[in-house]
């Protein structure tokens, strides 16, 4: 299939640590402080949209990995935040990496939080998209019960992902559509002991509510305001507690917010990353 987007034409590649070997794809210009990506729940690499991959590499040095056990990685699967944390670190450390930059979509912010309170020494600047820092967050909505039904099925088709993270189906289709071209090569998506893995993550992870002062670092917070997977509520408090960090919401958009307004977002991460 023929793309316009620099990042579907990105060469897969492959690291191998003492747990692991990771596929990954680097994109953009070499040197300075690379920009790390880090997976949303039932991602993959093939699941990042290309128009948003070819913003942030016009200027930076952006990586995208699968975890352990996800996608195009092998290993065990991590069933915690913390172990999937595990996974970034290591594959950051097996890079040969002494400061990355990180960008956190959904779960995935959730896990880079963990991976900067943990090495704080490695992170230089955090991006939290589409998260919050999770566990019990004073007056934060209660994800749905079809939410989760939907976002835990077996499978899932575009009308599952329109509603998950888009409330305007034209601008979710368009990124859609620009997914086909790795995904009808790849296929890809989560074997079964995988999705399990991530469940357990999702459903047992208690939060840094009460660590998120630590969280020293500039940051760029952002989400959808109709966000029905982590409510934008989570948010908004978690930046009053935040001691050096950046806010921004789209009105008109959902979890997939980076995706439908892929130039702009793209534009505030690189402003900020500067």
């Amino acid at each position: 299939m023929t793309t316009t987007y620099a990042a579907d034409r990105a060469e897969t590649r492959h690291l191998t640590t003492a747990t692991a070997t990771y596929g990954y794809r680097r994109l953009g210009p070499t040197g300075g402080v690379p920009l790390v990506l880090v997976l949303r729940f039932r991602g993959t690499i093939d699941h990042w949209d290309p128009e948003l991959l070819d913003v942030l590499a016009a200027e930076r040095d952006v990586i995208v990995f699968d975890n352990r056990g996800l996608g195009h990685s092998t290993g065990e699967p991590a069933d915690s935040v913390e172990g999937l944390a595990d996974g970034v670190i290591d594959f950051i450390d097996g890079l040969g990496l002494r400061e990355a930059d990180l960008l956190g979509w959904s779960l995935g912010g959730y896990v880079a939080q963990g991976v900067a309170l943990r090495r704080p020494e490695l992170v230089r600047r955090l991006v939290i998209a589409g998260s919050g820092p999770g566990g019990a967050i004073p007056g934060m909505p209660r994800m749905s019960e079809r939410t989760w039904q939907t976002a835990t099925k077996p499978e899932n088709v575009d009308d599952d992902f329109l509603y998950l993270f888009f409330p305007e189906d034209e601008a979710g289709l368009r990124s859609l559509r620009r997914l086909d071209t790795r995904l009808s090569e790849s296929k890809a998506s989560l074997t079964p002991a995988a999705l399990a893995a991530q469940m357990r993550a999702a459903a047992t992870f208690g939060g840094y509510w009460d660590r998120v002062e630590e969280l020293t670092l500039p940051i760029l917070v952002a989400n959808g305001a109709h966000d029905v997977m982590i409510d934008a509520w989570g948010s908004w408090v978690m930046s009053q507690k935040l001691p050096n960090s950046k806010l921004v919401i789209y009105g008109d958009a959902g979890h997939g917010f980076l995706f439908q307004h892929a130039a702009d977002f793209g534009r505030e991460v690189l402003t900020f990353l500067a």
